[in-house]
């Protein structure tokens, strides 16, 4: 520490306070930059569209207003409603947008000066001058970073926030990935009941047939255990799937921040909408817009930072003080500059002496930015191969969804029918019919399957590439594949 002193005395000592709150002045000096400032908007702007109503409304509004969500979660309830309630009230997007609100906050603590220092000592025995024994004194001294110090701090802080942002859209974008998936599940399960209870009606018609082919002894016995025998292991596939919808609801209503034991309706239906898939423009908007790659770039750029603010280091930083000496009037009458106080002015500097602490300082910072680099690297790697696996899975239910409603369910409809008129005209066994029953149940699961895995494909794309694609129109599916679980479809074969 390398310490100047300059002394000045003054028999006026109302100027001491004048030259401490000069100090002190001095000390608050500092302002936020234009990237703080809009890093502070940002979150402001987010809280005020998201929570403000959440987090500073009164009791009774809160109430009003969590009453109202819940009305619209009925059967009338969309998929967008769904998402609207989950960005409302998950719990885990709440916390890193928190996250995001704490890492802010650093800003400013790291962009102020440190606190002055003040200082006061009492002469227990007075030091005696030629103008007068001194009493005590008081000072101050403020600390001054290294020029641009402070600045880079701030641009770590910045930097820091803006990954803490980032990670706020990737957890949010996972978090409506992860609700589509499940309310897409959801009616999933919706459907395939509906399904199997349709087969199961149509068994119980095709019990019936055999029942009384076998009473007019134009049929065996074994055809009539055949169809029971068919219809237990339907009836137990139907008692699953409807037991599952506890654990499907838990699920869906975990994500909404709702009681597991909360009712949610069955879906309705889910669109199935026509977009536009451009592998090449789908690879750039995930190297543009992802959240996660974005929030790696900004720690790059934070370690970038931290290596310039690191090599500051090598430089010392400034402390400036002044003190004041209370001083009693001389005991010698008719000494010159009688009882002046004096009035130190000083600065001191710390001697950055230990090199090794600050080369090493340097070299983690460069190992850190290094690490940020590559692990952008990697996660833009894996992204990548993420969504190239589900441009293909999307492309494949595609395919499917076309090949089993247009062809394979239909064939498999007019096959049951081929089958049934041959069985009733003889030339075709009972076995036969219930083969033709599998396969169309086989190939309506498939065709829900292939829709269901559409829709969380699309999702799981939309959520990697961090925006939602163009939408080019809407196809039209059949009535009948929306009716709910609770309207079965009619059977195609009346007795």
């Amino acid at each position: 520490m390398v310490t100047v002193n300059t002394i000045h005395k003054n028999n006026h000592r109302p100027d001491v306070r004048w030259a401490m709150i000069g100090l002190l002045g001095a000390s608050l000096v500092g302002c936020a930059s234009t990237e703080e400032r809009y890093a502070f908007e940002e979150w402001v702007n987010s809280d005020r569209a998201i929570y403000h109503t959440s987090m500073h409304n009164s009791a009774a509004n809160m109430q009003d207003a969590v009453a109202k969500q819940e009305d619209s979660l009925t059967g009338q309830a969309t998929l967008d409603d769904y998402i609207a309630y989950a960005a409302m009230h998950n719990a885990g997007l709440e916390a890193a947008f928190n996250r995001w609100k704490a890492v802010l906050e650093r800003i400013p603590q790291v962009r102020t000066l440190p606190d002055p220092r003040f200082n006061y000592r009492y002469f227990i025995e007075n030091v005696e001058t030629r103008v007068g024994p001194q009493r005590q004194s008081l000072g101050l001294s403020q600390m001054f970073p290294w020029f641009g110090k402070l600045e880079l701090r701030g641009g770590v802080a910045v930097e820091a926030a803006r990954a803490a942002q980032a990670m706020y859209e990737a957890e949010k974008l996972k978090l409506f990935y992860k609700v589509k998936k499940t309310y897409y599940e959801y009616y999933y399960l919706a459907r395939v009941i509906a399904v199997v209870r349709e087969n199961l009606e149509l068994v119980k018609y095709l019990e019936e047939v055999a029942r009384t082919r076998f009473k007019a002894a134009e049929g065996g016995h074994p055809d009539v255990i055949r169809a029971q025998v068919e219809l237990g292991k339907l009836d137990d596939r139907l008692r699953t799937l409807q037991d599952l919808r506890g654990p499907m609801m838990a699920r869906l209503n975990a994500l909404l921040n709702r009681p597991t034991q909360a009712p949610l309706p069955w879906p309705k239906q889910i669109a199935e909408e026509l977009v536009a898939v451009d592998d090449k423009q789908l690879f750039d908007w995930l190297g543009k817009n992802n959240p996660q790659l974005t929030a790696l770039q900004h720690q790059i750029a934070q370690q970038r930072e931290s290596i310039r603010l690191a090599r500051k280091d090598y430089y010392p930083d400034l402390t400036v003080g002044v003190d004041y000496i209370d001083t009693g009037d001389a005991v010698m009458p008719g000494v010159p500059d009688s009882g002046d106080d004096p009035i130190l002015v000083g600065v001191s500097i710390n001697i950055p002496l230990w090199r090794d602490k600050y080369d090493a300082a340097v070299r983690e910072s460069l190992a850190r930015f290094g690490a940020a680099t590559k692990t952008r690297v990697d996660r833009q790697n894996t992204l990548e191969a993420d969504l190239k696996t589900a441009i293909y899975y999307f492309h494949d239910a595609e395919r499917k969804i076309d090949l089993y409603r247009d062809t394979l369910v239909p064939k498999a409809k007019q096959s049951i029918k081929a089958t049934e008129a041959a069985f009733r005209a003889g030339t075709a066994g009972f076995i036969d019919l219930i083969d033709a029953e599998r396969v169309l149940l086989e190939f309506q699961l498939a065709f829900e399957r292939a829709l269901t895995d559409r829709g969380s494909r699309l999702a799981e794309i939309e959520m990697l590439v961090g925006r939602e694609l163009n939408r080019v129109g809407a196809r039209t599916n059949p009535a009948e594949k929306h009716q709910a679980p609770d309207a079965p479809h009619p059977g195609e074969h009346k007795p």
